[in-house]
């Protein structure tokens, strides 16, 4: 007889507004113009998406100079790119569509315009990531300076006596945010913020579900990729709240079995690039080996929809 585990399955989870639209942005392309279609980056950070585009006639670069000359479309990744990357584009007449989410975009905008208001702009954000390579390229060197932690703060003393703005990456834990967003306004009393948090709605509800659940549950997983910043964010949160057993796993085959036996509750979510079928697969592989008694932990309700890129609306 197989034990009993009741998974409470977090909503919202999965993919988000800006996620959908980069996938059915590769997909409508496909469909408009045939393989193949350009990627530069990853679509979105995660493996099982990447396979499945790459399958339907997807080429993912990680720079344009791996594209040969070509009339097919080239997109470019949610996470956004650096102004310069649109006009190597240009100059090599690529017929290039812009993926960006809109509050990536958002954030660029907002960079921007502290710049010409001549404010030295402070990025809160992780090194590396793509999204904050994007962000910091939407400016000249120099006017843009990232910080990751309290400490970077602290370290921050030369730039006291100039007009000082902050943005930060929008897929970022929100308590980590916060304190660090209140470190900069301690020492920094003028500096100013955005209109609205950066971060995105689909990260703050997402953590939210997870901060709520983690607590109640034996053990918790996250289903997303390694790379995904969103999805190390809620493996980190739930570790915060207290679950004494936290993963994030791709899919169903990555899980270790010898450390579920003893458990009794589960708490599942997904990062906002991972697909609900990878959340199913894994909920079939439990269903195996216990009875299970899945409920559903409902924190808020996602309404929000964005608009395919320009160009593949006008053909469509």
């Amino acid at each position: 007889m197989k034990p009993s585990l009741q998974i409470l399955l977090c909503a919202p989870r999965g993919f988000c507004a800006g996620v959908v639209r980069a996938i059915d942005a590769v997909e409508r392309a496909l469909e408009l113009y045939g393989p193949p279609v350009y990627v530069r980056h990853e679509i979105v950070h995660n493996k099982y998406v990447v396979e499945d585009l790459k399958r339907k006639g997807a080429i993912f670069v990680e720079e344009l100079s791996e594209i040969p000359p070509t009339d097919s479309p080239v997109i470019f990744s949610a996470h956004g790119v650096p102004r310069s990357v649109p006009q190597q584009a240009r100059d090599r007449q690529l017929f290039a569509i812009d993926a960006t989410c809109p509050l990536v975009t958002k954030v660029h905008r907002e960079a921007e315009s502290h710049y010409k208001r001549g404010r030295l702009v402070i990025l809160v954000g992780h090194a590396n990531h793509p999204e904050v390579i994007g962000t910091m390229g939407q400016l000249p060197a120099g006017a843009v300076v990232l910080v990751e932690t309290i400490a970077d703060v602290e370290r921050l003393a030369t730039y006291a006596r100039r007009p000082l703005a902050y943005v930060t990456q929008t897929t970022l834990s929100v308590e980590d945010t916060r304190n660090v967003v209140a470190a900069l306004a301690e020492k920094f009393p003028g500096i100013a913020g955005p209109h609205k948090d950066d971060i995105c709605y689909a990260t703050t509800n997402r953590q939210d579900a997870v901060r709520r659940i983690a607590p109640q549950v034996d053990a918790l997983i996250v289903v997303g990729s390694p790379n995904s910043s969103n999805s190390q964010r809620l493996k980190e949160v739930a570790e915060r709240a207290g679950c004494p057993l936290v993963r994030l796993l791709l899919r169903a085959e990555d899980i270790d079995w010898s450390r579920y036996g003893a458990i009794g509750s589960l708490g599942l979510t997904a990062g906002a690039s991972a697909p609900e079928i990878l959340v199913e697969e894994i909920i079939a592989a439990f269903a195996d080996r216990y009875t299970l008694d899945v409920r559903v932990a409902s924190s808020a309700d996602e309404s929000v929809f964005f608009p395919l890129p320009r160009l593949l609306r006008e053909t469509g």
